[in-house]
């Protein structure tokens, strides 16, 4: 807290209780009116009068109380702005606190895993349950509550993987991240026609109804600025993300519209990296669990997230 703010809420807590105080002893005495009638001698319209009715004196002490304790907590605990009280004490304190007892237990529970084999974490039905609730935690977002993805987010539980589906790979993955470049290539291809030669070719090489022309043409320019990516028949690379082309599972989708987007302007992925607040055993735990999502459907899917 800044030095400017912690001297306004010293002031504003100040104002607070001192004028509370005031109003306390200024209201706590009711004058009387000198008949005698029990009134307060005020007279409004000629004949209406105000009753003398203070607040019982238990009442008013009452106030006094909370008054008296409000000083005493303050000096106890923080309330002026950033001055921690004479204990010490402090929300953020007890939050740390909290959140280091919780990590301790966290670390004690999935310690037990970190000496088993990655085989045998994936078919413990406990480490199983508790990847499912960190990946409920942290990955749904973009993978979706049953792991098969959303348009532009890799489906999870079939075979195809863009930066390998391995072990190694996949706590790599959840741990440094991922950063996938697609380039624009309109101007490189001659233009919109160019494109759509491409995106014929494209679907050619997974079997789909295509205009063979068009995919003639564009060949010689595939084989000259994709084959380093993708791959002479188009089976992908995963030292680099590159997805395969020869299947049909489509990240962003595969319908002419969006693959003619994806060739004319590019795409980019970005999958962040949780290694720094999971920690390293909490991954093995996730990669397990994902890859368990993955060999339960050994079969490769037909068609990814968003795809036609």
């Amino acid at each position: 807290m800044s030095t400017a703010w912690s001297i306004f809420i010293i002031a504003l807590t100040l104002i607070t209780v001192l004028g509370s105080l005031w109003l306390l002893i200024a209201t706590a005495h009711v004058e009387k009116s000198k008949s005698g009638d029990q009134t307060t001698g005020h007279v409004w319209d000629g004949d209406l009068r105000e009753y003398n009715k203070p607040l019982p004196r238990w009442w008013l002490w009452l106030f006094v109380g909370t008054i008296v304790f409000s000083a005493g907590y303050l000096a106890v605990f923080p309330g002026f702005g950033s001055m921690p009280g004479s204990f010490g004490w402090s929300s953020e304190s007890e939050l740390r606190a909290d959140l280091k007892a919780h990590d301790e237990r966290a670390r004690e529970l999935f310690a037990a895993f970190a000496g088993q084999s990655f085989e045998s974490v994936m078919r413990d039905p406990r480490a199983q349950q508790m990847g499912r609730n960190l990946y409920a935690t942290h990955c749904t977002g973009c993978h979706g509550a049953d792991a098969r993805g959303n348009r532009g987010f890799p489906n999870l539980t079939d075979g195809d993987w863009l930066w390998g589906g391995d072990e190694a790979a996949v706590i790599k993955t959840i741990t440094e991240g991922r950063v996938g470049v697609m380039p624009a290539w309109r101007d490189a291809l001659g233009g919109n026609e160019g494109v759509t030669a491409m995106v014929e070719y494209v679907k050619s090489m997974s079997n789909r109804s295509h205009n063979a022309r068009l995919a003639a043409q564009a060949k010689p320019k595939f084989d000259m600025l994709c084959v380093a990516c993708h791959g002479p028949t188009g089976d992908g690379n995963v030292a680099l993300g590159a997805p395969r082309l020869n299947d049909a599972i489509w990240l962003h989708g595969g319908d002419n519209k969006t693959l003619f987007e994806t060739i004319a302007y590019g795409r980019n992925g970005n999958m962040p990296a949780h290694g720094s607040w999971l920690g390293e055993d909490r991954v093995r735990v996730i990669a397990a669990w994902v890859l368990a999502q993955s060999q339960a459907n050994e079969a490769p899917a037909t068609a990814a997230a968003g795809a036609p």
